[in-house]
């Protein structure tokens, strides 16, 4: 099991550091109804995580079983075009990072963010973890690595949750310290969301293409 657990670890990482949810996290923490909004958007964002993790993960089980000792070129050719599709991310956020002293453009439904609802807070979340490309591949990943661990249903829960937690520990950090201290919380979330909105496509280039490398690299070594 902790094989697969260092396996997952980047994926992981990848979907925690997405600078788009953490920012409209933030804004929703900042706008009137910042407890059930922010509630609502955290939960809608495990369940998104949980889901897809969990599809890829049955899916998995679809592909032919290979012998431990033998080469797993299937398993090698899916993570070799995952690699390719996150590389192929990485340069179109790259292209798209502001030049010199440009404002960054934002998603123009963050403008509405102040009028969510709980439920709407919830159902943005889950778009936002189970449907984004670069989330639905990391899962794919991840999928494919704990279906291919060879491990029982108990630590199959076990892994998907260690995947869970950790990539959703961006979006909870912020909503957690806003309820439980909403007063300090104002003033760094407002430098935080700062930051991100300057650096988002910069952040996410890097951190496809490092991820993507090292996808590419699992791929070659399963031959």
């Amino acid at each position: 099991m902790g094989g697969v657990i260092g396996e997952i670890l980047p994926l992981a990482l990848g979907v925690a550091i997405s600078p788009i949810p953490i920012i409209a996290a933030i804004l929703m923490l900042l706008s009137p109804n910042a407890r059930t909004t922010s509630v609502g958007f955290f939960v809608g964002w495990i369940g998104g995580v949980v889901i897809a993790v969990t599809a890829f993960t049955l899916l998995s089980a679809l592909l032919p079983e290979d012998d431990s000792d033998a080469s797993k070129p299937i398993q090698g050719t899916i993570k070799l075009v995952l690699g390719v599709l996150l590389i192929l991310l990485a340069a179109r956020q790259w292209r798209a990072r502001p030049q010199g002293e440009a404002v960054p453009e934002l998603p123009k439904w963050m403008s509405a963010i102040d009028t969510l609802t709980a439920v709407k807070g919830l159902g943005l979340g889950f778009l936002l973890s189970a449907l984004n490309p670069k989330n639905l591949i990391m899962a794919a990943g991840a999928g494919i690595a704990i279906g291919a661990g060879g491990l029982d249903t108990g630590q199959t829960v076990v892994v998907i949750v260690v995947f869970t937690a950790i990539a959703a520990s961006t979006v909870a950090v912020p909503v957690i310290g806003y309820l439980a201290a909403a007063d300090r919380m104002a003033e760094p979330l407002e430098s935080l969301r700062g930051w991100l909105v300057r650096e988002n496509t910069v952040v996410m280039a890097v951190l496809l293409l490092v991820i993507g490398v090292v996808m590419i690299g699992k791929g070659i070594g399963s031959f």
